[in-house]
């Protein structure tokens, strides 16, 4: 007779074979307190032996407002008690380094880490922004020959590292416009905006004192030439654009699109956030934009996220070359120069030359990748996206067609059905051991779900975030309550987010 069946049991071992297919944390998981609930008076990291000179009043040598005094409530820990208090916390948290983050419009690739090693070598980290030119050759060589290679990998004919983020290139990108149509006499009036180009563009033109004009995109996801027509006039400066756009779709009119804003007078500025879907294979200057920006810290190997650091060097056409950041660097009898103050310039853009140790990265980077290692980036890149929407487009509502470019855009619209929303489904990528995607962006996707695999993912990886997302959606038809409660695993349950995000209480216990 067969023995009666343990559910249990059952129910432990699914969940135990359920780990070995995901990565999701099923063991040992740290409780850690606050270090401020930790310790006892007394205790200390380590012991300074008394000192062999006769003690005498610090005032005397130094500002009284300069001396530092016992911070009250200070926490007095051992050695092992602070090493271990935040290497717990630094195992709650989750990066690319720990498993796949498929954040789109963001690019949090995995990076080389000897491109790490590179940016902290000495010879560099060890320069100071004040000193003479003639003492720091090679740093200004990085930057002179940096230049020209990504002015190369785009098809512009100048550039400048200067700015510090992709928003503030953006924001040099168009300033370089307002500058150049000033120049001509007339900087116009109005910038047009597709719904599919990045966010901070309305702040850009804003500070430009220019007049954000939106633009709906086509029903394809694709700028709509016509309606292009008819916005295009001769107060328009420009024509902002993302290039794939953020569907994750190639802007397939794009040389038309630029010829209507060429033939009214205005210019054209291409948004680089998502260049590692088309090294190699097209550049910007041969598209007919005028202007661009590139995100070093999404494509050329700078760890993303954090707040920083970041690098966003804006590139031209050379009609704009007069207009550039300063200072610039030239190379003059064989000897790398600082050029300050040109009289068109628009002006500095950073404190000194920008995040340094973002161009050692992105320098070392191109460096060993060469022109065929961009090829094959961008080929990755887009292979990877395209396979996650094919294997996920049956069960999920795909708001515009394949193929895609670098991303894949989905919605909730199927799982709406069952009440199950997007943010249910990400909550439940959690259990499961994944960061959950971008989500509700792009705005002009309702419930969408942004999907980047990036070049640097396995198959075997994206095998199991695939799977991950079938499981969830066939929950969502047989079980929608537990997608309401997810994530069930985590450190930190089901937040109200508004709340947590308006006062956040960080003694709260889990």
């Amino acid at each position: 007779m067969d023995k009666p069946v343990n559910k249990e049991q059952i129910a432990a071992w699914k969940y135990l074979t359920h780990s070995i297919t995901t990565p999701g944390a099923n063991g040992l998981v740290f409780n850690e307190p606050l270090i401020f609930e930790r310790g006892r008076p007394g205790r200390t990291g380590c012991n300074v032996p008394p000192s062999e000179f006769a003690e005498r009043e610090l005032t005397a040598y130094f500002d009284p407002a300069l001396l530092r005094h016992a911070v009250e409530g200070f926490v007095d820990v051992s050695e092992p008690e602070a090493v271990r208090h935040f290497t717990r916390l630094s195992q709650w948290n989750y990066g690319v380094d720990s498993n796949f983050y498929p954040l789109g419009s963001c690019t949090m690739k995995y990076n080389p880490k000897i491109n790490e090693t590179i940016a902290r070598l000495e010879c560099f980290s060890g320069l100071h922004p004040l000193q003479e030119p003639q003492t720091v050759q090679g740093a200004l060589r990085v930057i002179y020959e940096l230049e020209r290679m990504l002015s190369e990998v785009v098809g512009m004919q100048c550039a400048s590292l200067q700015p510090a983020a992709g928003a503030q290139g953006e924001l040099a990108g168009l300033m370089l416009i307002h500058a150049y149509l000033k120049d001509k006499g007339n900087p116009r009036k109005k910038v047009i905006l597709p719904d599919s180009a990045h966010g901070t563009n309305p702040a850009s033109a804003t500070l430009c004192d220019y007049e954000s004009v939106p633009m709906a995109s086509g029903p394809d996801g694709l700028i709509d030439c016509a309606a292009l027509e008819k916005l295009m006039d001769g107060e328009t400066a420009a024509l902002m654009l993302t290039n794939p756009n953020t569907l994750g779709m190639f802007e397939k009119n794009i040389k038309q699109v630029c010829k209507i804003v060429h033939d009214k007078g205005g210019l054209v500025y291409g948004d680089g956030a998502n260049l590692n879907a088309i090294m190699g294979k097209t550049r910007f200057g041969d598209m007919g934009i005028d202007v661009c920006h590139i995100n070093l810290h999404k494509t050329f190997s700078t760890p993303h996220g954090g707040g920083g650091p970041g690098s966003g060097p804006v590139l031209a056409k050379d009609f704009l070359e007069p207009y550039m950041p300063s200072p610039r660097v030239k190379l003059h009898n064989g000897r790398y120069e600082l050029e300050y103050n040109p009289p068109k310039s628009i002006g500095a853009l950073n404190a000194f030359f920008g995040n340094f140790a973002v161009y050692l990265r992105a320098y070392a980077y191109l460096l060993s990748m060469g022109g065929e290692g961009l090829n094959e980036i961008s080929d990755a890149a887009v292979l990877n996206a395209n396979y996650i929407l094919a294997r996920l487009k049956s069960h999920f509502h795909v708001p515009y067609g394949s193929p895609c470019m670098h991303e894949c855009v989905l919605s909730d619209k199927l799982q709406q059905e069952q009440n199950v929303s997007t943010l249910d489904m990400a909550k439940a990528l959690i259990d499961r051991g994944f960061h959950p995607p971008t989500i509700y962006f792009p705005l002009i996707v309702k419930g969408a779900m942004m999907i980047e695999p990036t070049e640097s993912e396995s198959l075997e990886t994206m095998d199991m975030f695939i799977d991950a997302m079938k499981e969830i959606a066939e929950q969502a038809k047989t079980d929608p309550d537990c997608l309401h409660n997810a994530p069930t695993r985590a450190k930190v349950k089901r937040l109200d987010e508004t709340l947590a995000a308006r006062t956040p209480d960080l003694r709260h216990k889990p």
